[in-house]
């Protein structure tokens, strides 16, 4: 099963380089595409920040990632924001915010 997924993804790396100017997509469909990138990494970054094993991830996680998020969208530098949230995560969790 794990050499199968192996090829799938190999196949699917090669696919973009090889068909290359040979398929032209509509812009609707890059917009949706677009679109549909967006929500799934929204999705990603809720469950990630969100919740942890079974239950919910308390406030020290949710609070960190909303300083790295604000902290990007003013476009700090990565170091500047990862360790902006780390920070406030680690703040909170030592004062005694779970």
């Amino acid at each position: 099963m794990i050499v199968a997924l192996a090829l799938g993804t190999y196949a699917f790396r090669l696919v973009g380089p090889a068909l290359h100017g040979r398929v032209e997509i509509p812009p609707r469909v890059r917009e949706l595409l677009a679109a549909g990138a967006v929500v799934l990494l929204t999705a990603l970054l809720a469950t990630g920040a969100l919740t942890e094993a079974a239950g919910p991830a308390g406030w020290a996680r949710p609070a960190g990632v909303l300083v790295a998020g604000v902290l990007a969208w003013r476009r700090a530098p990565f170091a500047v924001v990862v360790l902006g949230a780390a920070a406030v995560t680690a703040v909170l969790r030592a004062a005694g915010v779970a």
